[in-house]
C-alpha cells in the first residue's frame, strides 16, 4: 500500500522539476535571443554610425584634397603673377639689380680684382634682404651663402667648380672706396625707371589728386665724416619709394641743394603735372619757380617763422567763407581731429609768395591719454592741445578741393613713416656701427634700394617680406628681378 502511494507522488515531482527546468531553458533561450537581438541592433547602429563617420571623414578628406588642390593652384598663380611683375619691372629699369650695380664705376684697380662690383654690392643686398643689418653680420652671411645664391649673383667659380664669395675684408674695403652719390644716382634712376605708376593728368581737368613727391632730409646717426659732423641725406620719396638721394656738405644746407636734386630727377623722370611737398625750410621763393616754371609741377608748402611775412599775412586773412574739410583719426593713446580751410589767395600773397593759388588754414586738434603714477597708484591724465599751421600751394580750386589738399598734407609724412622709420626699425640704421668714410652712405642708399624693390614687387611690409624671402628663394629672385629659380 505505500509503494503503491508513494510512487505516483514521486513522478509528479519530478514531471514538476523537468517543467521547471524546461521553462527556465526557455525563458533563458528567449533572453538570449532577445539579447542577441539587442546585440545585432546594436552592432547594427554602431556600424552605421561607423558608415556615418567613414562618409564624413571621405567628405572632410575630399575637402580638404580640394582645398589643399585650391591653396595650391592660388600659390602657382601668385608665384606666376609674381614672377611676371618681377620681369616688367626689370624689362622698365633694364634688367636685375646686377644691371643697376654695373652702372656704378668700380674704384678698384683692374690687376687683382676677384670678385665684381655688381655681384658684391648684390650679396650684400641680398644679406639685408635676409634679415642682416650689422656689416659684421652681412659679410658672416656672404661668407657662407649657397651656391645657389652665389651663381646667381654672378660669383666667381673655383677650380673645383664650386662658387667662392668675396672675403669679409674684400666687401668692407669696396664699401669704403666706393663713390656713394654715385652709387645713390644709379640706384634712384634704377628705382625710378621702374615706376609704373600712372602719368598725372596734365593740365587737370577737374578736382582730382595727382602723383605727389615728399621731400625731407635724416642725419645718418652715429656716421662722422672727417669734419667731425654726422652725414646727413636729403631725399625725394614717392609711394616709399625713394627717387632721389643726395648727401647735404658741411659747408652747404638743404634749400640750395633740393633744387639740384630735384632738377637732376627730372632729366631722368619728368615730373610735370605732379605735386611736390616739402617741409617749412622750403618755403622758398626760388624752389616754388623752379618747380611751376621749369618743372612744370606743383607745390604745396607750410608757412612758419622762416616766411615771417607771409606767415603775418596769412594769420590777418578772413576765413569765415572758406572751404572745409575735417578728418580724424585715433592710434598709439591719442586721438587728432583735422580742420582744414581752403580759399583762394588774394592778391597780397601772390604778390609775397609766386605761383600762390590758393592758401588753407590747418588747426589739429589732438588729444593725448596716458596713466601716471608712483607705482602703487595710478592715474589717467588726458591733455588737449591745438596747432593751427598756414599752407601756400600752387593748385587752383579747380585743381584740388580741401579734400585733396589734406591728403598731400598727410601724404608728405610717407617719408617719415615709409622711409625713416623703416630705416630705423627694420633696418637698424641709427644703432649701426659702421662710422667712417662712404660706407654709411653706401649702405643707407643700399636699404632704400631694399626698400623700393620690396615695395615695387606689390608689398608693404617690408619686415614680413624680408621674413618670407629668407626662406622663399621664388619671392628672393622676384625682388632682385633674376631670372626664376628652377
Amino acid at each position: 500500500m505505500h509503494d503503491q502511494f508513494c510512487m505516483p507522488a514521486c513522478s509528479d515531482a519530478a514531471g514538476a522539476v523537468i517543467a521547471e527546468a524546461e521553462e527556465t531553458l526557455r525563458q533563458a533561450v528567449v533572453k538570449e535571443q532577445a539579447r542577441a537581438r539587442r546585440s545585432e541592433r546594436a552592432a547594427g547602429r554602431r556600424r552605421e554610425r561607423q558608415d556615418g563617420r567613414d562618409r564624413k571623414s571621405a567628405a572632410a578628406a575630399e575637402r580638404r584634397r580640394g582645398g589643399e588642390e585650391r591653396l595650391r593652384a592660388k600659390a602657382e598663380q601668385a608665384r606666376e603673377a609674381l614672377q611676371e611683375r618681377a620681369s616688367q619691372l626689370a624689362g622698365a629699369a633694364g634688367g636685375s639689380v646686377l644691371a643697376c650695380f654695373a652702372a656704378v664705376p668700380d674704384p678698384r684697380k683692374r690687376r687683382g680684382r676677384r670678385h665684381s662690383l655688381p655681384c658684391v654690392l648684390a650679396l650684400v643686398l641680398t644679406a639685408m634682404l635676409h634679415g642682416k643689418t650689422r656689416l659684421a653680420d652681412i659679410t658672416a652671411w656672404i661668407a657662407a651663402a649657397d651656391q645657389e645664391i652665389l651663381a646667381a649673383l654672378g660669383a666667381r667659380a673655383g677650380r673645383d667648380g664650386l662658387r667662392v664669395p668675396p672675403c669679409a675684408r674684400t666687401v668692407v674695403r669696396l664699401l669704403a672706396l666706393l663713390g656713394a652719390q654715385l652709387l645713390a644716382g644709379a640706384v634712384a634712376a634704377y628705382l625710378a625707371a621702374a615706376e609704373l605708376a600712372a602719368a598725372p593728368a596734365y593740365p587737370a581737368g577737374g578736382p582730382a589728386l595727382q602723383p605727389s613727391l615728399h621731400c625731407d632730409g635724416k642725419e645718418v646717426r652715429g656716421a662722422v665724416r672727417t669734419d667731425g659732423t654726422s652725414p646727413f641725406l636729403l631725399s625725394a620719396e614717392a609711394g616709399g619709394i625713394v627717387l632721389a638721394e643726395r648727401e647735404i656738405g658741411a659747408k652747404t644746407n638743404e634749400i640750395p641743394e633740393i633744387r639740384r636734386m630735384l632738377a637732376e630727377l627730372n632729366e631722368r623722370f619728368p615730373l610735370a603735372g605732379w605735386v611736390i611737398s616739402a617741409d617749412a625750410l622750403h618755403t622758398q621763393r626760388k624752389l616754388a619757380a623752379l618747380i611751376c616754371e621749369d618743372l612744370l609741377a606743383h607745390y604745396v608748402f607750410t608757412v612758419k617763422g622762416n616766411q615771417p611775412g607771409l606767415l603775418a599775412a596769412l594769420e590777418q586773412l578772413t576765413w569765415a567763407g572758406a572751404r572745409r574739410h575735417a578728418a580724424s583719426g585715433k592710434g598709439h593713446g591719442r586721438r587728432e581731429t583735422r580742420s582744414h580751410l581752403l580759399i583762394d589767395a588774394p592778391e597780397s600773397i601772390k604778390a609775397l609768395f609766386p605761383h600762390a593759388a590758393q592758401v588753407a588754414r590747418v588747426i589739429r586738434t589732438r588729444t593725448v591719454t596716458r596713466w601716471t603714477g608712483n607705482g602703487k597708484k595710478w592715474v589717467r591724465v588726458t591733455k588737449t592741445s591745438t596747432e593751427t599751421v598756414y599752407l601756400v600751394t600752387s593748385l587752383t580750386a579747380r585743381e584740388a578741393g580741401p579734400q585733396h589738399v589734406a591728403a598731400y598734407i598727410r601724404g608728405h609724412w610717407s617719408v617719415e613713416n615709409k622711409i625713416h622709420w623703416v630705416r630705423d626699425v627694420t633696418f637698424r640704421e641709427d644703432s649701426s656701427r659702421v662710422r667712417a668714410g662712404s660706407r654709411p652712405r653706401v649702405l643707407a642708399t643700399l636699404r632704400n634700394l631694399g626698400m623700393g624693390l620690396i615695395r615695387q614687387a606689390g608689398h608693404d611690409d617690408i619686415a614680413a617680406a624680408i621674413r618670407a624671402a629668407e626662406h622663399d628663394h621664388t619671392l628672393l629672385h622676384a625682388l632682385l628681378r633674376l631670372t626664376p629659380a628652377p
